[in-house]
């Protein structure tokens, strides 16, 4: 028996001011770089140009890998996930059934925004300039949360 688990994109936009773009979901209100499941049908990076058009309705290409990243979830929920640095192309933000919100805001206004921690180091290994793809493990146990300035 194979393991369990599905494959997610997840599309850093980057608009020609260097501002990212963002949706904030309506399922859990969160804000994140849209994303989602890549389907059968899909090709990895048509998959994460699909998912920013549908979630914001922006125009996007891809432009490189920026990482890899298994999520071993609490709730049996399993994911391969690989984070694209994409370029906008056109199209204006909005709401559309899957976000409540969508925007670009500054790096580190987007940074901010993004409060969930596995989501987080995405957008920051995304960000970062790095030339190679980051390749990160969220497995159990999970590190708990430092307290600021420890």
């Amino acid at each position: 028996m194979f393991p369990q688990h599905y494959v997610a994109v997840t599309g850093v936009v980057l608009n020609p001011s260097e501002e990212v773009l963002l949706i904030r979901r309506s399922d859990n209100f969160r804000w994140e770089p849209p994303g989602g499941v890549v389907e059968l049908a899909d090709g990895l990076q048509s998959a994460v140009v699909r998912e920013v058009k549908e979630e914001t309705g922006v125009d996007a290409e891809v432009v490189r890998l920026t990482g890899v990243y298994k999520t071993v979830g609490k709730k049996k929920l399993h994911v391969v996930s690989l984070v694209f640095l994409c370029r906008a192309l056109g199209g204006d933000p909005g709401p559309t059934d899957e976000a409540v919100e969508a925007g670009f805001f500054s790096k580190e206004e987007a940074l901010k925004k993004v409060t969930w921690r596995w989501m987080r180091v995405r957008l920051t290994d995304a960000l970062s300039g790095r030339k190679e793809p980051a390749v990160r493990n969220f497995m159990p146990p999970y590190e708990k949360e430092k307290p600021a300035g420890s």
